[in-house]
C-alpha cells in the first residue's frame, strides 16, 4: 500500500512542477530568483525521496505473509528451559 502512496506524491509533485516551472523566474534579481531556486530544490528533493522509498522498500518475506495464527501457534510450542 506504501508503494501506492509514493507513486501518488511523485504525480501530484510531476503536476505541481508542470504548472510551476513556466512561472517560476529563476534567474530574477532578489526575492523572487532565491523563491525559485528554493521551490525548485524542495521540489527535487520531495521526488528524489519518494523515489528512493519507491525503489528500495524492503520486499515481503513469505514467513510474514503467513497468518498470525500460524505464528502465535508456532511461539506458544517453544519449550525454554
Amino acid at each position: 500500500m506504501k508503494q501506492n502512496r509514493y507513486l501518488l506524491c511523485l504525480l501530484v509533485c510531476g503536476l505541481l512542477l508542470y504548472f510551476a516551472v513556466p512561472r517560476l523566474g529563476v534567474f530574477n534579481q532578489g526575492l523572487e530568483g532565491i523563491f525559485s531556486i528554493t521551490w525548485l530544490a524542495f521540489a527535487l528533493i520531495v521526488i528524489a525521496g519518494n523515489l528512493t522509498a519507491l525503489l528500495y522498500a524492503p520486499k515481503k518475506s513469505a514467513a510474514s505473509t503467513k497468518p498470525k495464527a500460524i505464528q502465535e501457534r508456532k511461539r506458544a510450542r517453544s519449550y525454554n528451559r
